[in-house]
């Protein structure tokens, strides 16, 4: 699971990447409002640790930006602050817990267990775009009556263009995501699955394409 932390105080915020790490989680830093914000918008992560006070955008206008543009990204929103208003308006712009420094690393995981598990109740076992649909458990795609198996990775690159809402997934991120930060595998890769996808697409009659926007990556787009 993918863990993204937001945090201005780099001590603090590689000390919680660390905490994350120990846990098992992966894990990675930003240090300002606008990096937190684009990260957090790439369909990487499973959880963000988002710190209130940052260079830039606040934690709570990040929140309140993915929450408008329906990213559902469970968020642990930390802060000095302990003034029950600021917690208030923390929760009302759509954070899912909220935690004070400082803190224990125990209940740092505990929070996050639980925002893990919080939101993997409420997600259902299957993602739609357009035409098609995607079991989670099944790993089958279908289009109508029409019906393929992905293969594990062919699944995890099409789950992530169908939860990415039309927005452009780069390669670097399907990498990243799909074999791992540390694997030796090549935009050649990438390449190849989504080529793959496409031929399944195309199998099942599906109107949608796996675009290619040249230097910045794919997106899944419907085409009459």
């Amino acid at each position: 699971m993918n863990i993204l932390v937001v945090e201005d105080e780099r001590n603090l915020a590689d000390a919680i990447v660390r905490i994350m790490q120990d846990g098992s989680y992966n894990a990675e830093a930003v240090y300002d409002g606008v990096s937190g914000l684009a990260s957090a918008k790439s369909g990487l992560y499973d959880a963000v640790v988002l710190d209130v006070m940052l260079p830039g955008i606040s934690g709570f206008d990040i929140v309140h930006e993915l929450r408008k543009e329906g990213i559902a990204t469970p968020v642990l929103l930390l802060t000095a602050r302990t003034a029950t208003t600021d917690k208030v308006e923390g929760l009302d712009a759509g954070a899912d817990d909220y935690m004070t420094k400082p803190f224990e690393a125990p209940e740092l995981l505990a929070r996050v267990r639980a925002l893990t598990r919080r939101h993997g109740d409420v997600v259902i076992d299957e993602v739609k775009f357009a035409d098609i649909s995607l079991d989670l458990t099944t790993h089958d795609l279908s289009c109508g009556e029409k019906e393929v198996h992905l293969s594990g990775k062919e699944f995890e690159v099409m789950s992530m263009l169908m939860s990415s809402n039309s927005r452009v997934v780069s390669k670097q991120d399907l990498l990243t995501r799909v074999w791992g930060a540390s694997s030796e595998a090549s935009e050649n890769s990438v390449e190849a699955y989504v080529s793959f996808l496409r031929k399944k697409l195309a199998h099942i009659d599906s109107r949608v394409q796996i675009t290619t926007l040249r230097m910045l990556g794919y997106r899944l787009e419907m085409f009459d």
